[in-house]
């Protein structure tokens, strides 16, 4: 109750505000803009309109599948197929893969980075993983990676889209 009517309180002191202010010539977006500046001023960045990659920011596609066979060796090197185990596994192999690709290409990138990893069980079947994408050749790339035991196997690919 004591929190309703300071609510009534402040939403009244903050009616009449806005009359004084309308009546004594002050527009409600002024007060608006004295609260920002309170702030600090707002940062607004300009369009670079970069069409291309440079040569020394392309997409490190020899360093990401070097950063998958690590990881993939890493988590999975005596793993053993569980379903439950094998979800879990692929979501935090995805995530850690995917911080240390982006840790390599720097905070000044301009790659939108996705990771797909899949992993599943090896009963001696025969699997194939394929994917579209529509992008630009010259700029755009792909890493991969594929792992497998007696028990699963794994299959990771990278993909490094440069976005303008």
């Amino acid at each position: 109750m004591a929190m309703r009517n300071l609510f009534k309180r402040k939403v009244t002191s903050l009616i009449l505000q806005t009359r004084r202010d309308s009546q004594s010539g002050a527009s409600s977006s002024s007060v608006a803009q004295e609260e920002e500046g309170l702030k600090g001023p707002q940062v607004v960045l300009e369009n670079t309109y970069q069409l291309a990659p440079k040569d020394s920011q392309k997409f490190p596609t020899k360093k990401a599948e070097d950063i998958m066979k690590n990881v993939f060796l890493t988590h999975l090197l005596d793993s053993k197929f569980s379903s439950d185990t094998c979800k879990n596994l692929t979501t935090q192999i995805t995530e850690t893969v995917k911080t240390q690709v982006k840790a390599e290409l720097g905070n000044n990138n301009r790659f939108k980075v996705v990771v797909l990893v899949m992993i599943g069980a090896n009963y001696g079947q025969g699997a194939r993983v394929a994917s579209r994408c529509l992008w630009y050749p010259q700029y755009d790339r792909f890493a991969q990676y594929e792992y497998h035991n007696e028990s699963l196997f794994a299959v990771g690919i990278v993909y490094g889209v440069y976005y303008e």
